[in-house]
């Protein structure tokens, strides 16, 4: 028998599966838990206070993913490390740091400077630099704007990068190379520096075979004319073997030196193909903290809000669209962590809520706890519940957050739609799987059958299957997916009497999501600012 290794890298934790290479049996799992987790508040090197909206890592603490989880998950599958041919990794993206040539972060040379550490994917604090990022681009007629939805995300490279340039030049003039964490990782476990197809075309602007004008960068900013210099480099495809694990690797995992180290991928989009859907139309939902919608179609169209549509970005030969949520699980425990200070559970209030009739708690939420990633693309956004009363309980609100989640992922299929990208089939997948209530809400929300993945690891699957690919062991992606990927069909239908009901709350959080979203009220940016202001 022969297996491979994929490891998830999430947001407060990494996961490694081993995976049997003929079928994809999972046959042994560990977790390791980031020893620092998100760092949000304080910089653990100084004790120092970060402004409003960052958010960093540590790079040590995904090493220790690596030391740690693949040798546990080795030993609780029983299997010889020998008979493991390849290992396979994703990322959440965009988290982007700053490396020497050598792949060094510069935070680890430079402990005491916020800007040297990595931003995770939520680190929001360069919304500013993506307003100005857009504008420009959009009065130059930048091709590549309409890629992504007519607005570059606070979220992606480029505004994390003139951020830097900006608050801490520093930093970026020490900065060798910009490096995704998805690439990062994987230089460490081969050696050698790699580039992957899905990271540089949705989070770092790399389209039709080229990044930003240097013309464009430089009025952008005189001192980021430089800045194709600090990522450019061969990209590798997806499934495509980044090189062999060194010896320093292998000490770390317990893996065999020189086997197959895959390139590099992101978490939700190496979903797709754990979960069978490598063809066009099957939009798979990764849902979790936050919730990211990647899907496949035969041919290019604009679509408005969109996080990128890319060239060979999910499966080769096909164009691969990305959407998102910026929160989900992260509203529901904030509600039950922060507002209810841990009074009662998530389990509880799930049973209260379910017992509950569409729309009789007379509620309507905007899911914006976070910002705004997809359709609106403004992370400066705040959350909203309309409807509350002396009357309204936990239960009530915490079934309006699952509805305007729901909601929010409605607003993206609809899109989708009608910009001539059907979507033929809704595969969910993720954490919040186990939440039955949840589903069965977005199935009526949606008015369509949700299938599932047959995995509770699907990331970590779907590494492991690029890593049979790069390894050999397949020879592309759609034959790796019809082996070893797993989906559970139909497995929530919408109830009829419930669709309807919520197709009239969905009209209502429509207008809400246009009005406060669109220019008809400014009033959660004002808040933004003046919070803001008063915290400095």
């Amino acid at each position: 028998m022969r297996y491979v290794v994929g490891v998830d890298f999430g947001t407060l934790s990494g996961r490694a599966v081993v995976v049997r290479v003929a079928d994809g049996a999972e046959v042994g799992t560990a977790v390791h838990e980031y020893r620092h987790g998100a760092v949000e508040r304080t910089l653990p090197a100084t004790g120092r206070a970060l402004p409003p909206h960052w958010a960093l890592q540590i790079p040590a603490d995904w090493v220790g993913v690596l030391r740690h989880a693949v040798p546990a998950a080795v030993a609780a599958a029983g299997v010889d490390p020998a008979a493991v041919i390849g290992i396979g990794t994703d990322f959440t993206a965009c988290t982007f740091l700053p490396v020497l040539a050598d792949g060094t972060p510069l935070c680890e040379v430079l402990p005491e400077e916020p800007h040297a550490y990595p931003k995770l994917w939520k680190h929001h604090a360069a919304q500013g630099q993506a307003d100005r990022i857009n504008d420009l681009a959009a009065s130059r007629g930048e091709f590549w704007l309409s890629r992504y939805g007519g607005k570059l995300s606070a979220e992606w490279q480029l505004a994390k990068a003139l951020q830097v340039l900006e608050e801490a030049p520093e930093i970026y003039a020490r900065a060798e190379r910009f490096i995704e964490a998805a690439d990062w990782i994987v230089w460490q476990l081969a050696g050698a520096e790699t580039r992957n197809a899905c990271t540089a075309g949705y989070k770092g602007v790399f389209q039709d075979g080229t990044y930003p004008s240097k013309d464009f960068l430089a009025a952008l900013h005189p001192g980021l004319g430089d800045w194709v210099s600090k990522v450019d480099g061969p990209l590798a495809p997806l499934g495509g073997r980044a090189g062999s694990l060194t010896a320093r690797a292998a000490a770390w995992t317990g893996l065999p030196e020189g086997i197959a180290v895959a390139v590099g991928n992101v978490d939700a989009h190496v979903t797709a193909p754990a979960a069978k859907a490598v063809e066009p139309g099957q939009l798979v939902a990764i849902m979790g903290t936050s919730t990211c919608h990647v899907m496949s179609g035969a041919d290019l169209a604009d679509v408005p809000g969109m996080c990128g549509v890319v060239r060979d970005g999910i499966i080769p030969g096909l164009w691969g669209y990305e959407a998102g949520q910026s929160g989900v699980g992260d509203i529901f425990g904030w509600f039950v962590d922060t507002l209810l200070a841990g009074g009662t559970t998530h389990q509880r209030l799930t049973e209260l809520a379910a017992a509950q009739r569409p729309g009789e708690h007379g509620l309507v939420a905007l899911d914006w706890h976070n910002g705004n990633r997809s359709v609106l693309v403004d992370h400066g956004l705040s959350g909203v519940i309309v409807g509350q009363t002396l009357a309204t309980r936990p239960e009530d609100v915490y079934r309006a957050l699952v509805e305007a989640t729901a909601f929010g992922t409605r607003t993206i299929v609809e899109a989708l739609e009608s910009s001539g990208v059907p979507v033929t089939s809704f595969i969910a997948a993720g954490g919040l799987l186990r939440n039955a209530l949840l589903m069965q809400v977005y199935a009526d929300v949606l008015r369509r059958p949700i299938s599932v993945i047959g995995s509770e690891q699907g990331p970590a699957l779907g590494s492991a299957m690029h890593a049979a690919v790069a390894a050999g062991a397949y020879p592309d992606i759609r034959a790796a997916a019809a082996a070893m990927g797993k989906v559970v069909a139909d497995a929530y239908v919408p109830d009829a009497s419930a669709a309807d009901t919520y197709d009239a709350l969905y009209a209502e959080y429509r207008a809400l999501h246009d009005y406060f979203g669109r220019g008809g009220n400014d009033v959660l940016h004002r808040l933004r600012a003046l919070r803001e202001e008063v915290s400095r």
